[in-house]
Protein backbone atom coordinates (compact mmCIF):
# COMPACT_ATOMS: atom_id res chain seq x y z
CA UNK A 1 0.00 0.00 0.00
CA UNK A 2 1.00 3.24 -0.45
CA UNK A 3 0.46 6.18 2.21
CA UNK A 4 0.33 9.76 2.54
CA UNK A 5 -0.22 12.66 4.79
CA UNK A 6 -2.16 15.73 3.80
CA UNK A 7 -1.39 19.28 4.77
CA UNK A 8 -4.21 19.57 7.15
CA UNK A 9 -5.20 18.42 10.99
CA UNK A 10 -2.13 20.10 12.96
CA UNK A 11 1.06 19.84 12.44
CA UNK A 12 1.34 16.25 11.63
CA UNK A 13 -0.87 15.92 8.91
CA UNK A 14 -3.74 14.04 8.15
CA UNK A 15 -3.44 10.34 7.17
CA UNK A 16 -4.10 8.82 3.31
CA UNK A 17 -4.13 5.97 1.27
CA UNK A 18 -2.64 6.77 -2.00
CA UNK A 19 -3.63 4.45 -5.02
CA UNK A 20 -1.50 2.73 -6.27
CA UNK A 21 -1.05 4.76 -9.60
CA UNK A 22 -0.62 7.66 -7.38
CA UNK A 23 -4.13 9.44 -8.75
CA UNK A 24 -6.81 9.06 -5.57
CA UNK A 25 -6.62 8.73 -2.04
CA UNK A 26 -8.71 7.74 0.61
CA UNK A 27 -8.65 10.05 4.03
CA UNK A 28 -8.24 7.30 6.59
CA UNK A 29 -8.70 8.70 9.84
CA UNK A 30 -11.00 6.71 12.09
CA UNK A 31 -7.98 4.36 11.45
CA UNK A 32 -5.32 6.70 12.52
CA UNK A 33 -5.55 10.43 12.10
CA UNK A 34 -1.35 10.25 11.48
CA UNK A 35 0.60 8.09 9.94
CA UNK A 36 3.18 7.98 13.38
CA UNK A 37 -0.49 7.12 14.89
CA UNK A 38 -0.76 4.26 12.77
CA UNK A 39 3.02 3.47 13.22
CA UNK A 40 2.78 3.60 16.90
CA UNK A 41 -0.23 0.67 16.65
CA UNK A 42 1.14 -0.75 13.13
CA UNK A 43 0.55 -4.71 13.96
CA UNK A 44 -3.68 -3.16 14.28
CA UNK A 45 -3.35 -0.37 11.72
CA UNK A 46 -1.43 -2.05 8.92
CA UNK A 47 -4.09 -4.72 8.00
CA UNK A 48 -6.82 -2.05 7.97
CA UNK A 49 -5.00 0.47 6.22
CA UNK A 50 -4.00 -2.41 3.28
CA UNK A 51 -7.84 -3.39 3.14
CA UNK A 52 -8.63 0.35 2.24
CA UNK A 53 -5.74 0.56 -0.02
CA UNK A 54 -7.24 -3.33 -1.85
CA UNK A 55 -10.56 -1.29 -2.28
CA UNK A 56 -9.06 1.54 -3.64
CA UNK A 57 -7.37 -0.27 -6.43
CA UNK A 58 -10.19 -2.12 -6.88
CA UNK A 59 -12.19 1.41 -7.68
CA UNK A 60 -14.05 0.26 -4.92
CA UNK A 61 -14.04 3.30 -2.98
CA UNK A 62 -16.99 5.57 -3.61
CA UNK A 63 -15.25 8.36 -1.43
CA UNK A 64 -11.78 8.48 -3.39
CA UNK A 65 -10.56 12.10 -4.18
CA UNK A 66 -8.39 13.20 -6.55
CA UNK A 67 -4.71 13.52 -5.68
CA UNK A 68 -3.10 16.93 -5.18
CA UNK A 69 0.60 16.47 -4.99
CA UNK A 70 1.13 20.39 -3.80
CA UNK A 71 -1.60 19.58 -1.31
CA UNK A 72 0.43 17.11 0.54
CA UNK A 73 3.44 17.36 3.45
CA UNK A 74 5.80 14.89 3.95
CA UNK A 75 4.07 11.72 4.91
CA UNK A 76 5.65 11.75 8.21
CA UNK A 77 6.00 15.93 8.88
CA UNK A 78 7.80 15.30 11.85
CA UNK A 79 9.56 12.02 13.00
CA UNK A 80 10.91 11.25 16.71
CA UNK A 81 14.24 10.36 14.73
CA UNK A 82 16.27 10.08 11.27
CA UNK A 83 19.44 9.32 10.82
CA UNK A 84 21.23 9.05 7.72
CA UNK A 85 24.57 6.21 6.91
CA UNK A 86 26.33 6.92 3.80
CA UNK A 87 26.42 3.08 2.71
CA UNK A 88 27.19 3.75 -1.30
CA UNK A 89 31.11 3.78 -0.28
CA UNK A 90 31.77 5.01 -4.28
CA UNK A 91 30.43 8.17 -3.16
CA UNK A 92 32.57 8.36 0.36
CA UNK A 93 35.64 7.04 -1.96
CA UNK A 94 35.41 10.24 -4.26
CA UNK A 95 35.11 12.70 -2.08
CA UNK A 96 37.53 11.70 -0.17
CA UNK A 97 39.86 11.13 -3.41
CA UNK A 98 39.21 14.38 -4.29
CA UNK A 99 41.06 15.92 -1.40
CA UNK A 100 43.97 13.14 -1.77
CA UNK A 101 42.94 11.26 1.19
CA UNK A 102 42.29 7.28 1.50
CA UNK A 103 39.50 5.68 2.60
CA UNK A 104 39.80 4.20 6.27
CA UNK A 105 39.58 0.53 6.28
CA UNK A 106 36.74 0.57 8.91
CA UNK A 107 34.18 2.45 6.81
CA UNK A 108 33.57 -0.95 4.76
CA UNK A 109 32.86 -2.65 8.00
CA UNK A 110 31.09 -0.56 10.43
CA UNK A 111 28.42 1.81 8.79
CA UNK A 112 28.84 5.67 8.73
CA UNK A 113 26.03 7.52 10.13
CA UNK A 114 25.22 10.59 11.54
CA UNK A 115 21.37 12.81 13.28
CA UNK A 116 19.85 14.04 11.20
CA UNK A 117 16.92 17.12 11.21
CA UNK A 118 13.83 15.14 11.98
CA UNK A 119 11.59 18.04 14.07
CA UNK A 120 10.16 19.11 10.66
CA UNK A 121 10.04 17.69 6.93
CA UNK A 122 9.45 19.72 3.78
CA UNK A 123 6.77 19.14 1.41
CA UNK A 124 7.27 16.86 -1.44
CA UNK A 125 6.86 20.07 -3.74
CA UNK A 126 7.48 22.96 -1.00
CA UNK A 127 10.25 25.51 -1.86
CA UNK A 128 13.51 25.52 -0.04
CA UNK A 129 14.44 28.05 1.88
CA UNK A 130 17.98 29.27 2.52
CA UNK A 131 19.52 31.79 3.97
CA UNK A 132 22.37 32.69 1.79
CA UNK A 133 24.00 30.85 -1.25
CA UNK A 134 27.20 31.23 0.02
CA UNK A 135 26.36 28.13 2.10
CA UNK A 136 27.30 26.17 -1.15
CA UNK A 137 23.48 24.84 -1.54
CA UNK A 138 22.94 21.03 -2.48
CA UNK A 139 20.80 17.92 -3.15
CA UNK A 140 21.15 14.53 -2.13
CA UNK A 141 18.79 12.08 -3.75
CA UNK A 142 18.93 8.69 -1.23
CA UNK A 143 16.07 6.13 -0.39
CA UNK A 144 14.99 5.69 3.40
CA UNK A 145 13.18 3.33 5.30
CA UNK A 146 10.57 3.78 8.41
CA UNK A 147 10.55 1.45 11.30
CA UNK A 148 7.95 0.31 14.10
CA UNK A 149 9.65 -0.08 17.33
CA UNK A 150 13.02 -1.53 17.14
CA UNK A 151 14.55 -3.03 20.47
CA UNK A 152 18.49 -1.89 21.37
CA UNK A 153 20.74 -4.34 19.96
CA UNK A 154 18.46 -5.79 17.63
CA UNK A 155 19.98 -8.64 14.86
CA UNK A 156 20.43 -7.67 11.34
CA UNK A 157 18.32 -10.59 10.64
CA UNK A 158 15.66 -9.12 13.17
CA UNK A 159 15.74 -5.33 11.91
CA UNK A 160 15.15 -6.39 8.40
CA UNK A 161 11.30 -7.66 9.70
CA UNK A 162 10.86 -3.87 11.83
CA UNK A 163 11.61 -2.15 8.12
CA UNK A 164 7.48 -1.22 7.18
CA UNK A 165 7.73 1.69 5.00
CA UNK A 166 9.91 2.80 2.10
CA UNK A 167 10.60 5.84 0.17
CA UNK A 168 12.74 8.54 -0.82
CA UNK A 169 14.21 12.00 0.57
CA UNK A 170 15.88 14.99 -0.44
CA UNK A 171 18.92 15.26 2.27
CA UNK A 172 19.13 18.91 1.55
CA UNK A 173 22.81 19.89 2.75
CA UNK A 174 25.28 23.20 2.92
CA UNK A 175 28.34 22.39 1.55
CA UNK A 176 30.05 25.46 2.98
CA UNK A 177 29.46 24.95 6.50
CA UNK A 178 30.53 21.60 6.44
CA UNK A 179 34.24 21.80 6.92
CA UNK A 180 34.15 24.63 9.74
CA UNK A 181 31.45 22.13 11.33
CA UNK A 182 33.68 19.25 10.61
CA UNK A 183 36.73 20.77 12.56
CA UNK A 184 35.11 20.96 15.80
CA UNK A 185 34.66 17.27 15.87
CA UNK A 186 31.17 17.42 17.01
CA UNK A 187 29.17 16.30 13.67
CA UNK A 188 26.87 18.20 11.47
CA UNK A 189 24.58 20.95 12.69
CA UNK A 190 24.53 23.91 10.45
CA UNK A 191 24.94 22.46 7.12
CA UNK A 192 21.83 20.41 7.07
CA UNK A 193 18.92 21.90 7.71
CA UNK A 194 15.05 20.09 6.31
CA UNK A 195 14.88 17.77 4.04
CA UNK A 196 11.94 16.28 1.68
CA UNK A 197 10.32 13.08 1.73
CA UNK A 198 9.07 11.60 -1.19
CA UNK A 199 4.94 12.20 -1.62
CA UNK A 200 4.25 9.14 -0.66
CA UNK A 201 5.62 6.14 1.41
CA UNK A 202 4.94 2.23 0.41
CA UNK A 203 5.09 -0.93 1.82
CA UNK A 204 7.92 -3.35 0.78
CA UNK A 205 5.63 -6.04 -0.47
CA UNK A 206 4.25 -3.15 -3.03
CA UNK A 207 7.83 -3.06 -4.35
CA UNK A 208 7.98 -6.81 -5.77
CA UNK A 209 11.23 -8.00 -6.65
CA UNK A 210 12.22 -4.65 -7.09
CA UNK A 211 12.80 -5.16 -2.66
CA UNK A 212 15.25 -7.91 -1.75
CA UNK A 213 17.67 -8.55 0.76
CA UNK A 214 16.91 -5.12 2.25
CA UNK A 215 17.82 -3.19 -0.75
CA UNK A 216 15.81 -1.32 -3.05
CA UNK A 217 16.95 -2.07 -6.73
CA UNK A 218 15.81 0.28 -9.09
CA UNK A 219 17.44 3.21 -10.58
CA UNK A 220 17.08 6.81 -8.50
CA UNK A 221 17.00 9.64 -11.04
CA UNK A 222 17.29 13.30 -11.08
CA UNK A 223 17.09 16.42 -12.60
CA UNK A 224 18.96 19.92 -11.93
CA UNK A 225 16.44 22.57 -13.65
CA UNK A 226 14.79 20.27 -16.12
CA UNK A 227 18.08 18.61 -17.31
CA UNK A 228 19.29 15.08 -16.54
CA UNK A 229 21.57 14.81 -13.77
CA UNK A 230 22.41 11.47 -13.25
CA UNK A 231 20.25 7.54 -12.53
CA UNK A 232 22.44 5.71 -9.84
CA UNK A 233 21.21 2.08 -9.43
CA UNK A 234 20.44 1.98 -5.99
CA UNK A 235 20.80 -1.68 -5.52
CA UNK A 236 24.15 -1.85 -7.08
CA UNK A 237 27.48 -0.86 -4.89
CA UNK A 238 25.09 -0.63 -1.52
CA UNK A 239 28.11 -1.59 1.06
CA UNK A 240 25.13 -1.75 3.58
CA UNK A 241 21.65 -2.87 2.95
CA UNK A 242 18.77 -1.46 4.94
CA UNK A 243 19.26 -4.32 7.63
CA UNK A 244 22.14 -3.68 8.46
CA UNK A 245 21.36 -0.01 8.77
CA UNK A 246 18.94 -0.41 11.18
CA UNK A 247 20.88 -3.02 13.37
CA UNK A 248 23.50 -0.49 13.74
CA UNK A 249 21.13 2.35 14.74
CA UNK A 250 19.59 0.26 17.07
CA UNK A 251 23.61 -0.76 18.70
CA UNK A 252 23.09 0.93 21.74
CA UNK A 253 19.40 2.33 22.01
CA UNK A 254 16.28 1.12 20.59
CA UNK A 255 14.55 3.02 17.87
CA UNK A 256 10.91 4.72 18.48
CA UNK A 257 8.23 3.61 15.65
CA UNK A 258 8.39 6.22 12.86
CA UNK A 259 12.38 6.70 13.05
CA UNK A 260 13.85 6.97 9.39
CA UNK A 261 16.90 5.40 8.34
CA UNK A 262 18.75 7.20 4.83
CA UNK A 263 20.88 5.14 2.96
CA UNK A 264 23.05 8.18 1.84
CA UNK A 265 23.88 9.57 -1.47
CA UNK A 266 23.44 6.70 -4.38
CA UNK A 267 25.95 6.66 -5.96
CA UNK A 268 28.05 3.64 -8.09
CA UNK A 269 31.01 2.78 -9.55
CA UNK A 270 29.92 3.46 -13.06
CA UNK A 271 30.11 6.92 -13.47
CA UNK A 272 28.17 6.93 -16.86
CA UNK A 273 25.23 6.79 -14.48
CA UNK A 274 25.43 10.34 -13.26
CA UNK A 275 25.57 11.23 -9.94
CA UNK A 276 22.86 12.13 -7.22
CA UNK A 277 24.27 15.25 -5.34
CA UNK A 278 26.35 18.16 -7.29
CA UNK A 279 29.15 17.52 -4.45
CA UNK A 280 30.06 14.07 -5.85
CA UNK A 281 29.98 16.14 -9.71
CA UNK A 282 32.21 18.44 -8.41
CA UNK A 283 34.66 15.93 -6.94
CA UNK A 284 34.69 14.33 -10.12
CA UNK A 285 35.70 17.27 -11.71
CA UNK A 286 38.58 17.91 -9.16
CA UNK A 287 39.69 14.49 -9.77
CA UNK A 288 39.86 14.72 -13.83
CA UNK A 289 40.88 18.62 -13.89
CA UNK A 290 41.84 19.61 -10.48
CA UNK A 291 39.05 22.01 -10.08
CA UNK A 292 35.68 22.21 -10.38
CA UNK A 293 33.87 23.41 -12.74
CA UNK A 294 29.88 22.64 -11.91
CA UNK A 295 28.84 25.59 -9.14
CA UNK A 296 26.23 24.56 -6.06
CA UNK A 297 22.80 25.68 -5.81
CA UNK A 298 21.47 29.36 -6.89
CA UNK A 299 18.34 31.02 -5.72
CA UNK A 300 15.50 30.20 -8.81
CA UNK A 301 17.00 26.32 -9.50
CA UNK A 302 14.60 23.60 -9.26
CA UNK A 303 15.58 19.71 -8.61
CA UNK A 304 13.16 16.60 -9.36
CA UNK A 305 14.42 13.69 -7.16
CA UNK A 306 11.97 10.29 -8.81
CA UNK A 307 11.86 6.87 -8.78
CA UNK A 308 10.21 4.33 -11.54
CA UNK A 309 9.11 0.70 -12.13
CA UNK A 310 9.95 -1.27 -14.69
CA UNK A 311 6.96 -0.06 -16.47
CA UNK A 312 8.25 3.75 -16.49
CA UNK A 313 5.77 4.44 -13.75
CA UNK A 314 6.67 6.56 -10.43
CA UNK A 315 6.85 4.63 -7.49
CA UNK A 316 7.19 7.17 -4.52
CA UNK A 317 5.69 10.52 -6.79
CA UNK A 318 7.98 12.95 -7.72
CA UNK A 319 10.18 15.58 -5.07
CA UNK A 320 9.83 18.91 -7.09
CA UNK A 321 11.34 22.06 -5.16
CA UNK A 322 12.92 25.13 -5.99
CA UNK A 323 15.96 27.47 -3.93
CA UNK A 324 14.28 30.52 -2.88
CA UNK A 325 15.58 32.82 -0.33
CA UNK A 326 14.89 32.66 3.51
CA UNK A 327 12.62 35.83 4.22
Amino acid sequence: MKLASLKKGGRDGCLVVVSRDLQQFVEVVHIAPTLQQALDDWENAAPRLNAVSQELNAGERDDALRLDFAALASPLPRAYEFVDGSAYLPHVERVRKARGAEVPESFYEDPLMYQATSAGFLGPRDEIPVGSEEYGIDFEAEVVVVTDDVPMATTELAAAGHIQLVGLVNDVSLRNLIPPELKKGFGFLHSKPRSALSPVLVTPDELGDAWRDSTLHRPLRSWLNGEWFGEPEAGVDMQFNFARLVAHAAKTRPLAAGTIVGSGTIANQDESRGASCLAERRMLEIIAQGKPSTSFMRYGDTVRIDMQDDKGRSIFGAIEQRIVPYD
